[in-house]
């Protein structure tokens, strides 16, 4: 069984989705239709400047159209479709526009305008996330149980779990979790994503996600916020909006997959970001990172070997 993944903000980088773009007609379609939806972003996408690339309002967008860019070549080579999607936090969003829950163009105008909402939901300084290494997620969420402004983002690996909330309380828990042998990295993000001060992007989302029909995705998608597969379009609506201010189940997503007996491991874009979170979490399985046409070609023809 295969899964397809598709990696969120932090995997975007200058000249991504030029190699898609340049050797498989399908992923050329569908960055042309990326293109006609939001004029400019494939001169973004691969001239830059890399930080007006980072912003989340266009980050978000480049990375669904090279996601989907990248599952439509290993379509067009052969590729047989998963039998579940999984996406890291914008990702999710990139699985449901290669699954059909929404069309390409919806999904693209969906996301910018989530990266805009999400960075006017609280002032450039006023929040913070930091990557906490080598204390078990369960430790840190009791660490800072009782800490004010502060909630675990992102449950990545084993080893590294996310914390966001005001940069007074992302400071705070530093300090204590660093008193317990933690290491602990702020992010260079913008915006302290998925927690309850996002709240006001999800409620200015659900007003523009409330006009786009959803249909059923032709492959189970797995939600963020509850770490399970979902193709009811009324539930995914909501997923998708909980997602805003709720932590990223990660790892019990993957451990999930596993379990359901998912033995391969495709991530599809810009980056290798889940591949490599894949091999932190899971064993006896194999991931690959397929970013380019030759990566896709290698991979099919190594299946057709046996």
């Amino acid at each position: 069984m295969i899964a397809a993944l598709f990696p969120g903000q932090g995997s975007q980088e200058i000249g991504m989705g030029k190699a898609l773009y340049e050797g498989s007609r399908a992923a050329r379609e569908a960055l042309d239709r990326a293109e006609a939806a939001l004029p400019g972003l494939l001169k973004l996408m691969w001239e830059g400047p890399e930080e007006e690339l980072k912003l989340t309002a266009n980050q978000q967008p480049a990375l669904l159209a090279v996601g989907y860019a990248a599952f439509q070549a290993y379509l067009e080579m052969g590729g047989a479709l998963p039998s579940f999607a999984a996406g890291h936090s914008l990702g999710e969003w990139t699985a449901h526009v290669a699954a059909g829950t929404l069309s390409l163009e919806d999904g693209l105008r969906l996301v910018r305008k989530r990266g805009e909402y999400m960075q006017e939901a609280v002032p450039v300084g006023a929040g913070a996330m930091a990557a906490v290494l080598k204390v078990p997620a369960q430790t840190i969420q009791e660490l800072t149980a009782g800490l004010a402004g502060v909630e675990v983002a992102n449950y990545n690996s084993p080893e590294q779990t996310v914390i966001s909330g005001t940069a007074e309380g992302v400071a705070k828990a530093t300090e204590v979790l660093k008193g317990h042998k933690a290491r602990v990295i702020p992010l260079p993000v913008s915006a302290p994503f998925h927690s309850s001060l996002m709240r006001p992007a999800r409620e200015r989302l659900a007003a523009d996600l409330a006009q786009v029909e959803l249909s059923t995705p032709r492959f189970p998608v797995y939600s963020n916020v509850r770490a399970q597969p979902e193709t009811r379009p009324s539930v995914i609506r909501e997923l998708l909006l909980e997602q805003i201010t709720h932590a990223v189940r990660w790892v019990e997503i993957l451990q999930h997959l596993k379990a359901q007996g998912v033995k391969v491991y495709l991530e599809f874009g810009s980056g290798k970001v889940l591949t490599g979170l894949v091999g932190r979490t899971l064993d006896g399985v194999e991931a690959r990172s397929l970013t380019r046409p030759q990566e896709i070609a290698e991979y099919l023809a190594v299946l057709k070997q046996g």
